[in-house]
């Protein structure tokens, strides 16, 4: 009966100094640690600016790359479409796979590749030309320029990786 008391002290006094450590660890942090106000974000995040009512005022919009094409480089748009290889092909003939074959989009209609399950959405603009201008609204945000459409890509951010991207599309005739 009293070892069972003894190691039940043991036990009481070992939690009773983990307890007491962390309390003191907590005064000790606070010491050396003191928070301060910065005088501006480390890192800005940009939000849209609201109303009294609460509705956004502000919008992002597509940076034209009209200028950027010029210099843009197929060879490295060629890379940057290594991730679009999950969903498209993009040789000659190719097979579709979740997104259609883009051989040949630049310059053709949109919901170009004929057997392609395409979203009602793409084929209502079925009408409109891939050109520079709409592909590179397109790519920077698939679903605020098609609303409606199949295609889950958040969008390309940098106006030259688009313009790249372009340049490439624009080379598969």
């Amino acid at each position: 009966m009293a070892s069972t008391d003894l190691e039940n002290n043991k036990i009481f006094a070992a939690i009773l100094t983990a307890g007491i450590v962390a309390m003191l660890a907590g005064f000790i942090a606070d010491m050396f640690i003191h928070d301060e106000e910065l005088e501006e974000d480390a890192y800005p995040i940009e939000a849209a600016e609201t109303t009294s009512g609460g509705a956004a005022t502000v919008e992002a919009t597509v940076e034209p790359v009209d200028e950027l094409m010029a210099a843009a480089d197929a060879v490295n748009g060629e890379k940057l479409v290594k991730a679009c290889a999950a969903c498209h092909t993009f040789e000659n003939g190719g097979p579709a796979k979740i997104g259609p074959n883009l051989w040949g989009v630049y310059g053709g209609p949109h919901a170009h590749m004929s057997g392609f399950a395409y979203s009602d959405a793409m084929k209502a603009t079925s009408d409109k030309t891939w050109d520079v201008q709409s592909l590179n609204e397109f790519l920077w945000k698939p679903k605020k320029y098609i609303e409606g459409t199949k295609m889950n890509y958040v969008g390309m951010k940098k106006p030259e990786d688009r313009a790249d991207v372009i340049k490439y599309l624009e080379s598969l005739k």
